[in-house]
């Protein structure tokens, strides 16, 4: 599910677009959520988007 911030017009993206970005399994980004390696924002219903700006970021970070 790709939508837009209303805030900040950040694409958000779902766990598993963000997992299969990142080439992780989704439990991988979840637990580097809890350990704060990356941050989600959360849905009115409690699910997780991350900011497509973020996992790119962590992209870079774990290339180098």
């Amino acid at each position: 599910m790709r939508t837009k911030h209303a805030a900040d017009h950040d694409e958000l993206l779902s766990v598993g677009e963000a997992a299969e970005l990142l080439a992780v399994h989704p439990d991988t980004l979840k637990r580097w959520e809890r350990a704060g390696r990356i941050e989600a924002l959360r849905t009115p219903t409690g699910h997780r988007r991350f900011r497509r700006r973020d996992v790119e970021h962590l992209l870079a970070r774990s290339a180098s």
